[in-house]
């Protein structure tokens, strides 16, 4: 062979080399993450499910991509955006809430599943069993609304002349609100608590229930654990404030925008465990032997700052319960 061919040759096999190595790698995976709030409401929440990931080795954006699909409040998008990621051929779909989870079940029975929802996923049928959850479905209960008596007997501690109660529920998130009510009725009327439904999704409704209030003047307010309420926290305390409303909710964020008192699991916490199983599944597990994580710890949170604003003196017997004290 003369050298000139020779080295046209060799010049375009190595040419060749870069192509054929990148033909080679594998294709980076895709995690679908579904959540029914708009993006701007869920930077904490994101930075924990990414920590989740890095603590199984996967990086946003260097060995794994996240396909975000966010429902802006609006509940009923969801089961589209479900099938959007499923016909995407991610490898698995992060979810948060219950009405995520069940999109993302009917849209898919072979995907992976990973849902962080606040109440009993065996109860509402998501799975079969939280040792062995079988099918393509795991995740993370943090357990809110099967707290609601025991907030419910916090705020009594709190505002013992309490006896006319508002609710605040978001009616586009009708499976949690409905689980809510179950729970609370019964316990409101065992604390002779009179118990008066407001419902709002959308910020105008919002106001609109706390222009109410101030004919209606409730003794206190209960607001239910709901993604929509966690991103409106700073509206919410803001007016609640405003009217003198001593509010509770089992979300510590709502309290450190300004309400009144939270108690419940670490959100957060279970946004990172959701990052952890997400991460292990991509290595390989398998959802239907993932037992459901658990929350095994719940924190009493209490704005003192508020409280002295409402005129509101906490008891000693709560301030040193509480796991933290905002001043």
């Amino acid at each position: 062979m003369k050298r000139r061919e020779f080295l046209t040759l060799l010049g375009s096999g190595a040419a060749a080399w870069p192509l054929a190595a990148r033909a080679q790698q594998p294709a980076v995976p895709v995690i679908g993450f579904l959540d029914p709030r708009s993006p701007g409401t869920m930077e904490d929440f994101l930075r924990a499910f990414r920590q989740g990931l890095k603590d199984t080795g996967y990086v946003e954006g260097e060995n794994v991509t996240i396909a975000y699909r966010f429902a802006e409040g609006q509940f009923d998008r969801l089961p589209e955006l479900a099938a959007e990621l499923v016909r995407r051929g991610i490898s698995v779909i992060a979810t948060s809430g219950i009405a995520a989870a069940f999109a993302a079940k009917t849209a898919t029975a072979t995907t992976p599943i990973v849902f962080a929802v606040a109440e009993d996923p065996v109860r509402r049928g998501l799975i079969a069993s939280l040792a062995r959850p079988g099918g393509n479905l795991t995740g993370v209960n943090f357990l809110t609304n099967e707290l609601v008596a025991k907030r419910l007997e916090l705020l009594r501690e709190l505002v013992p002349a309490a006896s006319r109660l508002a609710v605040l529920s978001n009616p586009a998130n009708a499976m949690s609100t409905e689980t809510m009510l179950r729970d609370l009725e019964p316990a409101a009327r065992a604390m002779g608590l009179q118990i008066q439904v407001f419902n709002a999704s959308t910020g105008p409704e919002i106001n609109a229930a706390f222009a109410t209030f101030v004919r209606e003047r409730p003794d206190a307010l209960f607001v239910n654990l709901d993604p929509f309420f966690t991103s409106r926290r700073v509206q919410l305390a803001t007016l609640a404030t405003r009217h003198a409303v001593p509010m509770t909710s089992g979300n510590r964020q709502i309290t450190e925008a300004g309400g009144l008192m939270s108690y419940g699991a670490s959100v957060i916490d279970a946004y990172r465990e959701m990052g952890v199983y997400s991460g292990r599944i991509l290595k390989g597990a398998k959802p239907a032997d993932m037992p459901v994580v658990q929350a095994s710890k719940f924190e009493l949170v209490i704005n003192v700052e508020t409280a002295r604003m409402l005129g509101i003196t906490v008891p000693d017997k709560l301030l040193v319960a509480a796991d933290e004290v905002i001043e």
